[in-house]
Formats: C-alpha cells, structure tokens, sequence
C-alpha cells in the first residue's frame, strides 16, 4: 500500500463507497505481518515510497519464496530482491507470476504498471569485471522508477573512452560510478561534473586490492568534490540512495 491507495482507501470510506470493516480488513497486516521468520514491513512503501526489498543471501528459499508472495499480495509498487541465484528465482515465479530475473545482477523483479519516469541516472562502470555490481544498481535505480543510462568499460586505462562521452556525463541529474582495482575513476568523474557522484567500490583486482578495500579507502580519500561511498559491491544502495537524490530533484523542478 503506498500514499495513493492509502488517500483512495480512506476517501472511499469518507464517501461511503467502503464499510469500516472493509477498511479495517485492509489495515490488518499494517503496519507489518509477523511470518514467524521475519516481519514483513508493509508501511514502508509509505513512508519510503517503495516496498521492502529483499536480501536473498543467507534466507532458505522457502523463506524467500513466502517474503516475496506476502509483499506481493499487500503492497502495489514494484518489487525487488537482491543477491538471488536463479534457482531461487524458478521458486518465486512458479509462486508469483510475472517475476523476471536478471542473471548478471542476480536481482528479481516484479514490475507492475506504469510509472512515471525520474530524471536521468548514469551507471559508469570501469571495466567489463565490474558489470554484476554496475547492473545491480541499475536495474534498481530502474525498478524505482528512474530513467537510466549505462556507460560501461570506461576506466582510467583509456582514459578518452570516458572522455569521449562527455554529453552523458553533463546530462546525467546523478552519476553512479561503479569501479575496482585502484578505484580512480570515481575521482575522475567527480572532476568533470557538477552532479552528486555515487562511488561503488568493487571487490575486482589482485592481492594487494584487499577485495575492495584498496578501492574504498581511494574513493573515499577522493579529492574531487560531491563524491559520496557506498559499501563493497554494493550496487543496490547506490542505486536506491541515486534514486532519493533524483526524487528531490524532481520535486524541485
């Protein structure tokens, strides 16, 4: 349920279109049904504006399985679950119809009508290793109804590959950088824009990267201003924290 069905709800019932039993029937589970197993937090799409999203890693299946139908059948916003092997994915679909899987970023999504598109997001992604993460956070900057844009391989190494596309960079209303190794680029595109950038370090690189932490502790010693970090690999709260950028700026216009 989120703000919208919420207003209809409450207005029918001033109306009279609805009983108070009927409503009452709807608040039920809100703000939140206790499965046992987890506590399926069905006012966030309210007061966030998108559904609870699921993390798949280290929930049995069947948990999985019974989160995503309780979400589902109670709320009316696309739906995502993150780090989710594709035979979780054959689980949910044979549960919840319409279910997608994206196998590069090992998201599920359920998408359900239309939705009014943000301004632009740009993912730039290093190099082609660093693609699962990149894509992480674009499919969820999509499913939270953002328009977005890819930049893929365009890392320090060739340097003019990044620069060659300059327009894209200018146009984007926020800039996801998703990159490994030395973690440079996120400072490079910090330097040409005047936008919020979003440096997602990720675990690509040899020994001495530490799994991502060379790349971390780089983007986040970044001399280039209105660079902001998110965690190792962490594709999806970069593309959930540009997606709240993007809606104050849409606010504002």
């Amino acid at each position: 349920m989120n703000e919208r069905s919420l207003r209809e709800l409450l207005g029918a019932v001033q109306a009279g279109n609805v009983s108070v039993e009927a409503a009452l029937a709807t608040f039920k589970d809100f703000p939140y049904n206790d499965l046992g197993f987890a506590k399926i937090d069905h006012h966030r799409e309210v007061r966030q504006g998108f559904p609870e999203v699921i993390y798949c890693a280290g929930k049995t299946t069947e948990q999985i399985v019974s989160i995503f139908r309780e979400l589902a059948e109670k709320s009316t916003g696309n739906l995502l679950a993150t780090r989710a092997k594709r035979q979780v994915y054959e689980a949910v679909v044979a549960k919840v119809a319409g279910a997608e899987y994206h196998d590069l970023a090992r998201v599920i999504v359920l998408r359900r009508g239309e939705q009014r598109r943000l301004g632009s997001i740009l993912v730039v992604s290093a190099g082609t290793s660093d693609l699962p993460v990149a894509e992480e956070a674009a499919i969820t900057a999509e499913v939270m109804g953002n328009r977005v844009e890819r930049l893929y391989d365009t890392g320090v190494a060739g340097i003019h590959r990044l620069l060659s596309q300059r327009d894209k960079l200018r146009a984007a209303r926020v800039v996801i950088v998703v990159a490994g190794m030395e973690g440079a680029l996120a400072s490079v595109v910090g330097g040409l824009v005047d936008k919020p950038v979003i440096a997602v370090p990720t675990s690509v690189g040899y020994g001495a990267n530490f799994g991502g932490l060379a790349a971390l502790l780089a983007m986040l010693n970044s001399c280039a201003s209105g660079v902001g970090v998110v965690n190792i690999d962490n594709g999806f709260g970069a593309g959930y924290l540009a997606s709240s950028i993007n809606r104050l700026g849409e606010a504002e216009t």
